[in-house]
């Protein structure tokens, strides 16, 4: 791991943009802390770290004033990584699908997730290998965000990620609702019940699949962006019972 730049904000959140290898990412700690602090993974949706950095440094700060560090990555495909043309293909299919009032095909949903979800397990977990190893970051490890295909396998895969907050919404193909049945981790799932261009039912029906003995569905209503103030004070509460 190599950090790149950094910065302290008034809070007393210090920020570090990192590269391991090809991976790059930015890591949110407290500017002092007496023992090292548990670690949340921010799920980025596939925009690009530039074009979502509000909306993550809104939540990492929330995060590091909760006592935890935050981290997030740049997903494959994603920013100014590499374009994977299967991918670029399918978010054209997606969009004309659902422009013209047209059902959006498991095939459409297998070309857009299926191609990012093992270099980004991979990245993942490489990356709280080198996030570990930090002496400010003592762990539990928890899961924030999407996509919630990514969220479910890391669930499955990962038995250092202790507890997730997944935000429903993509797109999911068929096979991550079978590995969602092997989830067991706790779970609290967030979902926007007007969420403009995704399919509330297949979310419902992934919520149904997971295997885990305690999961929660925080549904609300409003559109992608229209998540209440009061949400994140329920996933804060479901954290703090699991990871500190």
């Amino acid at each position: 791991m190599q950090f790149i730049s950094a910065q302290r904000f008034d809070d007393d959140v210090v920020e570090r943009e990192f590269t391991i290898g090809e991976i790059s990412g930015v890591l949110w700690t407290p500017a002092s802390t007496a023992t090292p602090t548990p670690l949340i993974l921010l799920g980025p949706p596939p925009l690009g770290l530039r074009k979502s950095y509000p909306r993550l440094l809104g939540r990492a700060r929330h995060a590091v004033a909760g006592g935890y560090s935050a981290a997030a990555i740049e997903l494959p495909g994603s920013g100014d990584r590499p374009r994977n043309a299967i991918v670029d293909q399918a978010v054209a299919d997606l969009h004309r699908a659902l422009a013209a009032g047209e059902p959006v095909t498991d095939d459409i949903v297998d070309r857009l997730i299926l191609p990012l979800l093992d270099p980004a397990i991979s990245e993942w977990r490489t990356t709280l290998d080198a996030l570990l190893a930090l002496p400010e970051i003592g762990g539990p490890v928890g899961y924030s965000g999407g996509v919630i295909s990514i969220g479910t396998r890391l669930a499955v895969v990962e038995p250092r990620v202790e507890a997730a907050v997944l935000f429903a919404g993509s797109y999911v193909p068929r096979t991550i609702f079978e590995e969602a049945r092997r989830v067991t981790i706790p779970l609290h799932v967030l979902l926007q019940w007007d969420d403009e261009g995704n399919d509330r039912q297949m979310a419902l029906d992934l919520f149904d699949a997971f295997g885990s003995k305690e999961k929660t569905l925080h549904a609300n209503m409003g559109g992608h962006t229209g998540v209440p103030h009061y949400a994140g004070e329920a996933a804060d509460s479901f954290f703090t019972r699991h990871l500190r």
